[in-house]
């Protein structure tokens, strides 16, 4: 793995895959909205889903969260849900790109276990965007190589490591409510 190279290729709007817990994601530049539109593009995606943020630690989602929204309440349960394979629905900060955010004005934003993901975040200094590795409706990948079949010199990095071994994509918890929406 080459941190300066991902960190150049997300610098220039690329697009990397990744493993993260259970699945592939494949991610960008959530700043970059012409690398999120050719993302959506890429996956078949409707903007209106919104996507996901992956970070190393809570302080890289603060530009794109609006912190102050989350109850005092409710802040010891939201941070006891990380690092892990919960992703957590917060309220959006308004000034991010509505392709972000889809329809809604929340975002979906998880602080990973992943020692590779958390290593280009560390580097890139912010979260990625992060979607599944599949067309959407399809299965997920769970490996590098269903990566390079299904996408291709569509990527502009793969790394060719290992998820964590989790079997399904993270889970996703509205982070004020606790239902589960996604399981």
């Amino acid at each position: 793995m080459s941190i300066v190279t991902i960190v150049n290729t997300l610098n220039q709007g690329g697009i990397l895959a990744y493993p993260t817990e259970g699945v592939f994601g494949l991610g960008c530049d959530p700043d970059n909205e012409q690398a999120i539109k050719k993302l959506l593009s890429l996956k078949q995606r409707s903007v209106s889903k919104g996507l996901i943020l992956i970070a190393g630690n809570y302080s890289q989602l603060l530009s794109y969260v609006d912190d102050l929204a989350i109850p005092q309440d409710k802040r010891f349960a939201v941070m006891s849900r990380w690092p892990g394979a919960i992703t957590q629905i917060v309220p959006a900060n308004k000034n991010i790109s509505p392709l972000l955010t889809g329809a809604f004005e929340t975002i979906a934003v998880r602080v990973t276990t992943h020692p590779d993901v958390i290593k280009i975040c560390n580097a890139f200094n912010k979260p990625l965007v992060s979607t599944s590795a599949n067309l959407s409706g399809q299965t997920a990948a769970t490996t590098w190589q269903q990566v390079q079949q299904q996408f291709g010199e569509k990527i502009d990095y793969l790394l060719q490591g290992n998820t964590l071994g989790h079997t399904q994509p993270s889970t996703i918890i509205n982070a004020l409510t606790g239902e589960v929406l996604r399981p």
